[in-house]
């Protein structure tokens, strides 16, 4: 991940930078409190009204539209205000949270599954995950390791779906 050159830190402030204001989930990463579940709940409300009902492939391409966006927004960001993997950015949230939703239909249960595997994975960081977020540099040691977890909550949803249901 990049050092930080300084303390600074994201703030609504800097909302007025559209790059910021992408990156930051349009404000939901300035909430103080776990601004990456805020990342998330956004992410499954997007999906929930905009994403659901579109077709696998419309899916797959808006979040790795958001993936490749995100990555050069946050890169531009990080050299413009000298942050690192600050906790405002929840644009990694809500790429790898819409892949823990790929393959679901719109359900209530399922979308709340997801949600919360994808959170766990992302927190947790098992193997894989933490190795990513130790060793990428720059934007994709801010964004690869919540494209993993996203992944993982995803494999994890369709093995349950596809062995109890």
């Amino acid at each position: 991940m990049v050092k930080a050159t300084s303390s600074y830190r994201l703030s609504w402030r800097d909302g007025k930078d559209p790059a910021v204001l992408f990156i930051c989930g349009f404000g939901s990463g300035f909430i103080r409190y776990a601004p990456g579940t805020w990342g998330s709940l956004l992410a499954v409300a997007v999906w929930w009204f905009a994403l659901s009902g579109l077709s696998l492939p419309l899916q797959l391409t808006a979040a790795v539209a958001v993936y490749v966006l995100g990555s050069a927004l946050t890169s531009l960001v990080q050299s413009r205000y000298g942050v690192g993997d600050d906790s405002a950015i929840v644009v990694d949230e809500i790429a790898g949270q819409w892949l823990a939703l790929l393959m679901l239909p719109q359900d209530v249960l399922l979308a709340a599954a997801a949600f919360v595997l994808f959170r766990l994975f992302d927190i947790w960081k098992p193997g894989p995950i933490r190795w990513l977020e130790r060793n990428l540099r720059g934007s994709q040691g801010v964004m690869a390791d919540d494209v993993l977890a996203g992944l993982a909550a995803a494999a994890v949803l369709q093995v349950t779906i596809h062995t109890f249901y």
